[in-house]
């Protein structure tokens, strides 16, 4: 599916209506829920444990797991250890066929590229991955582009709702386009200071942004290679993040087609080396990119040649999802669900590292795959079951592009229509506990205002994040789920930390992201206070035993880009 054009929800589903049940439901004057204070969810809540939260941390980042990466020994270990701790636990199969396992079929895919330009009548090389990373997702063994004109595209969007098209009607078949970052920043007309909240979400990115679409759109449009520029603001990364997971083995979800429809190479290349490329045709980064950011935009092409040569290494692997499922109590609704996920896979193992070789992936995602197996423990401790059935969902290949969940979300083992809510978790809190909680992608859906309710039993209040210029929203599992219209919800602990300074977690979470964020560093530390990991577990409970009891199904609000989608699925 072209993931922009799920920014199609305008344009003819809104007649369709919801489904009769959805209609009675919204017709009902007061929605019935189980108190979430009652004394019949204290066993629950106190299943949930800093002690066995950690202890599950731990053995999923040991290096006896080397970094769980998919299609390795890692994955084993941590496909077992998953297995086993659900059935102990009393949880019955997820799978109907009786298994706790879902098989995702994908290829993995790895090279060494060879790269350089020619521009301005000089020759620049690039050395990888120093100056770029590129991959191909195409199931063959041999890439070569020759002497590929070079086109500068701008942000690389093509939005007819924002009356934005930066191809200008240019054909790029085989051709190399050249594309930066995130959304254009549109200035306000009359605040200069702040954004234009009517275009692509002022402060918040869009789907455009992410590089998922630009590479999209360079598929449809023809392009023989893409290549986006590295910027660490607008992307919320630094570029070690990108070279430290292209530069290795990747992985894409099998097809028929062998991925031949899509770009034959798809690249990063850092700011620095963009500058040179620019200079070297006569131009000025920095002045396109100013241009760039207007609606009258149109490509240029540089006076520049790419060339890239690669030989994939290719195998085919069978991954897994591992799931489990406690069924409802209810007859009538033991066939309707509440997903919750996180991912279970990190980085794996790469040998050509000098002294630590392992990316153990501790706080991403240990702590949310462990959150996961405290979350099972608690629905297991109920005294009484909750009417609708709860799955549990631990992905894999988030990290290669969310494809467990994409998998899941396009091959359902469970369907959609019955799916009511997905609850995600990616990093759980390691400093303690917060008067606030931040909503990833605020705005979107009624789930965050049975979290605010819920919230509210613990003191604390909801927040939007704060830089949703980042894109964060489509950079984990639920993602996948909201595309396909299931109401997805998306919450982390909040940066007030109860009886520390103001700046206390915002500084924690910054050294995280530049020091340890997909880098082997990401271990357990001995300073963690999993306190606040335990107060948002409980809340995620209690947000899902509301909603698994609950009788209204939750819905996206009014002018999300996913609310079309589903109402077109609940009256199939």
């Amino acid at each position: 599916m072209r993931k922009h054009l799920f920014l199609f929800l305008a344009l003819g589903f809104w007649a369709l209506g919801c489904t009769e049940r959805s209609r009675e439901v919204a017709d009902t004057e007061t929605e019935t829920v189980a108190d979430s204070d009652s004394t019949a969810i204290q066993p629950a809540l106190q299943a949930i444990t800093a002690t066995s939260l950690l202890a599950h941390t731990k053995v999923l980042a040991s290096d006896a797991y080397e970094g769980r990466g998919p299609g390795t020994r890692g994955e084993d270990s941590t496909v077992n250890y998953l297995t086993r701790q659900f059935k102990q636990l009393g949880l019955a199969p997820g799978n109907p066929d009786g298994s706790f396992v879902q098989q995702v079929p994908m290829f993995g895919f790895a090279a060494t590229p060879q790269a350089s330009f020619t521009a301005g009548g000089q020759k620049i090389n690039l050395e990888f991955p120093k100056d770029y990373v590129a991959v191909s997702r195409r199931f063959v063994p041999d890439i070569n582009i020759d002497n590929s004109d070079i086109v500068f595209v701008g942000y690389g969007i093509v939005a007819p709702e924002y009356d934005w098209d930066d191809f200008k009607g240019l054909d790029v078949k085989g051709k190399t386009i050249v594309m930066l970052i995130n959304d254009p920043p549109i200035r306000s007309a009359t605040s200069p200071d702040k954004l234009d909240s009517t275009m692509f979400g002022g402060n918040a990115m869009t789907y455009y942004g992410r590089w998922t679409y630009k590479y999209e759109i360079a598929a449809e449009k023809g392009a023989a290679a893409a290549i986006i520029i590295h910027e660490t603001g607008p992307a919320g990364y630094p570029y070690e993040v990108v070279s430290g997971s292209w530069s290795r083995e990747n992985f894409d979800i099998s097809a028929a087609n062998k991925n031949m429809d899509k770009t034959a190479v798809e690249a990063w290349i850092t700011t620095e080396k963009a500058q040179q490329l620019f200079s070297a045709t006569g131009n000025s980064l920095e002045k396109l990119k100013e241009a760039a950011q207007r609606k009258d935009f149109k490509p240029v092409t540089l006076n520049a040649k790419a060339n890239f040569k690669m030989k994939n290494k290719l195998r085919e692997i069978n991954s897994r999802n591992v799931v489990a499922k406690i069924e409802g109590s209810d007859p009538d609704l033991k066939n309707e669900y509440i997903v919750y996920t996180a991912h279970w896979d990190h980085l794996g193992k790469d040998e050509k590292l000098q002294g630590d070789q392992i990316y153990n992936g501790a706080l991403d995602n240990a702590t949310g795959t462990a959150g996961l197996l405290e979350l099972a423990k608690a629905f297991a401790a109920l005294p009484e079951k909750p009417k609708r059935s709860i799955l549990f969902l631990a992905v894999t290949a988030e990290e290669k592009g969310l494809l467990g969940s994409k998998y899941y979300a396009n091959n359902p083992l469970y369907p959609l229509n019955k799916t009511l809510a997905n609850i995600n978790m990616d990093g759980l809190n390691t400093y303690g506990t917060t008067e606030d909680v931040i909503v990833v992608g605020y705005g979107n859906s009624s789930l965050e205002d049975i979290l605010m309710e819920e919230a509210a039993t613990q003191n604390r209040r909801v927040v939007p994040e704060a830089t949703p210029e980042k894109g964060s929203f489509y950079r984990s599992d639920h993602f996948e789920f909201a595309k396909q219209g299931v109401p997805a919800l998306y919450a982390k602990s909040g940066i007030t930390v109860r009886n520390q300074p103001a700046d206390y977690a915002t500084k924690l979470q910054e050294a995280y992201t530049s020091n340890d964020y997909h880098k082997v560093s990401d271990e357990v530390r001995d300073d963690w206070n999993l306190e606040g990991a335990i107060e948002d577990l409980q809340l995620f409970f209690r947000v899902g035993y509301r909603v698994a009891n609950g009788t209204r199904y939750p819905e996206w609000k009014d002018g999300t880009e996913f609310k079309a989608r589903r109402d077109k699925m609940l009256v199939q």
